[in-house]
């Protein structure tokens, strides 16, 4: 059974951090790209944050030098540190695999950034 589990969701102020984890199984980890994306109330979901097996990284312009995407391929497990959160990166967030054609998603973990 695969499965992705994300935590560390909360509720924060403006300004504040989380970082956000996600443990993978091994089969949808190693190999893979691994990414976060978020999905606010009444919008679609989009990128927030993409790494690739060998460390390569990207990221939507909006979290661009506030959030770093991290993976640890000892734990499958991926990161993201988010600083300087503002009420606009209130969401839901979801860790995904992708590899060889196939996208895999977890449960979602909520973050609320209060002004």
């Amino acid at each position: 059974q695969v499965q992705l589990v994300e935590s560390g969701g909360g509720l924060v102020q403006a300004g504040e951090s989380l970082r956000l984890s996600c443990a993978a199984s091994a089969s949808i980890f190693s190999g893979n790209t691994m990414a976060w994306y978020r999905q606010a109330p009444g919008k679609q979901r989009e990128l927030v944050a993409r790494i690739t097996d060998d460390g390569r990284t990207n990221y939507a312009d909006s979290v661009k030098g506030r959030f770093t995407i991290s993976r640890d391929n000892a734990k499958n497990t991926v990161y993201l540190q988010m600083n300087s959160l503002k009420p606009e990166d209130t969401a839901v967030y979801y860790c995904n695999s992708y590899g060889t054609g196939t996208h895999y998603w977890g449960q979602g973990t909520q973050v609320t950034v209060s002004s």
